[in-house]
Parts: structure tokens; C-alpha cells; sequence
């Protein structure tokens, strides 16, 4: 019988988008109680470490993060087991760079650089929208935030468009036909595409129908959906594919083109 939270995470058990290998131990590290779920999120220590290879192990990730040289959305953090998410923007100011944590469209966790300007921001997904005490109008987001007197229009499903340094809505995108989309969940999960028809179904869940860049239409539930773009562009930056998958075909004709191109290079 279980008493307490569990405070170890086995290795086999942890998401497969952290791109963690098999044999390295039997463990990994459990993420910290934070805004995003432990399946959703991606531990400062595995992107220090395993990704960005700016330390060796788990004690020089405390001497960094000891250090207050890393920052999530504008913020200090010193847990080495801070769960950052889908959109949160991880900087490190002593090498002036920043990251935005993005699927790709395997599904993995992706450490997609973005320019300083762009790290001023992050779109926050609408869950929920209520009034609270005294009746003062609110929003809560996807990454756990509760933010006051939102406008009026903004409707559960919209993305806001949020100043890090403000901490401030300053602008936001309908969700509607048309609009451009990431999939964060399911089987497409990484996929970006124009949103182009809801299916409504009383009782269970909305389908959403999408089109992406090469005219592929796939669907998903509209939990999955987030918006990140207007009718005309997405309003980040996407990582190396755009948000278009390949088939096994395509794949292997890409990686044969590229033997091919470094053989040439090479000659």
C-alpha cells in the first residue's frame, strides 16, 4: 500500500519523448510537483545533461541551476527537477541563448532555439474560464497559470499571446476554422495543420479535422488542439520539419538524397 507521493520514477516508466536510453541505470529523474503533468513535462536535469550535454551528471546540474544561470519563462529556477512543458521558454543569459520546449513530430520533446526577441513571449492555451472572488473575471491556462480580467472574448480553447517580462495578455487567437494548429497529444501528436472542420458529439468528445502543408488531412480530439497561428502564419517558430510528417518512404528517400549529396561533397 502506497503512503505518500512516490518520489522515483524507473527508467522504463519515463516518457518516451525525453529521449532517455535504456541501459544508463535503472532510474531516471522524477520531475518536481509543478505546471505541467509529469507525462507532459521535461525535467531541467535531462535537458541540461542528456540534450544540451552542458554537464556530465546530476551534481554538476545542481552547481548550474545552484548558480541561478537558468531561467524558465522569466523566471529564476533552482530545482534541478523543474518540469518545463509545451511552450515554456527556457533561457541561459551567461551564453545568450534561449529555447522554446516544442514537439516534433515524432512526439519527442525538441530543444528548438528561438532569438531573443522571440523569448520575450509564450502562447498559454485557455482551460478554463471562471469568476472568482467578488466576481472578478478569470482565465486559467495550460501551463497552470490563473490570469485576471482577460478580455472578454477570449473563449476556453483560444491561445493568448503572453509578455514573460509584463506578465501580460497582449494579444490572442481565436479558435476557429482556418486557424493554423500544433496536435499536443494522440497519435499525431507534433503535427501542425489548418484547422478545417469540428465534428461536435454530445456526450463524448469533439473531433477536430485538420490539413497540413502537403494537403494530408488527419483527426484528433479537440483536447489535442493548439492553436498557434492566425489564418495567415503561425505566430512561433517551428522546428526543422514545420510540423509535416513524413511517411517511411519519404523518409528513407530524404535520408538516400542526403548519402547521396555528402558522398558528392566528399568526392
Amino acid at each position: 500500500m502506497a503512503r505518500g507521493p512516490k518520489k522515483h520514477l524507473k527508467r522504463l516508466a519515463a516518457p518516451k519523448s525525453w529521449l532517455l536510453d535504456k541501459l544508463s541505470g535503472t532510474y531516471a529523474p522524477r520531475p518536481s510537483s509543478g505546471p505541467h503533468k509529469l507525462r507532459e513535462c521535461f525535467p531541467l536535469i535531462v535537458f541540461l545533461r542528456n540534450r544540451l550535454k552542458y554537464a556530465l551528471n546530476g551534481r554538476e546540474v545542481r552547481r548550474i541551476v545552484n548558480q541561478r544561470l537558468i531561467k524558465v519563462d522569466n523566471k529564476v529556477r533552482t530545482d534541478p527537477g523543474f518540469p518545463a512543458g509545451f511552450m515554456d521558454v527556457v533561457s541561459i543569459e551567461k551564453t545568450n541563448e534561449h529555447f522554446r520546449i516544442i514537439y516534433d513530430v515524432k512526439g519527442r520533446f525538441t530543444i528548438h532555439r528561438i532569438t531573443a526577441e522571440e523569448a520575450k513571449y509564450k502562447l498559454l492555451k485557455v482551460k478554463r474560464i471562471a469568476l472568482g472572488l467578488r466576481g472578478i473575471p478569470h482565465v486559467v491556462t495550460h501551463d497552470g497559470r490563473t490570469i485576471r480580467y482577460p478580455d472578454p472574448r477570449i473563449r476556453v480553447n483560444d491561445t493568448i499571446k503572453f509578455d514573460l517580462e509584463n506578465n501580460k495578455i497582449t494579444d490572442f487567437i481565436k479558435w476557429d476554422v482556418g486557424a493554423t494548429c500544433m496536435v499536443t497529444g494522440g497519435r499525431n501528436i507534433g503535427r501542425v495543420g489548418t484547422i478545417q472542420r469540428r465534428e461536435r458529439h454530445l456526450g463524448g468528445y469533439d473531433v477536430v479535422h485538420i490539413k497540413d502543408a502537403h494537403n494530408r488531412t488527419f483527426a484528433t480530439r479537440i483536447g489535442n488542439i493548439f492553436v498557434i497561428g492566425d489564418h495567415e502564419k503561425p505566430w512561433i517558430s517551428l522546428p526543422k520539419a514545420k510540423g509535416i510528417k513524413l511517411t517511411i518512404a519519404e523518409e528513407r528517400d530524404a535520408r538516400r538524397k542526403a548519402t547521396v549529396e555528402e558522398e558528392v561533397a566528399a568526392e
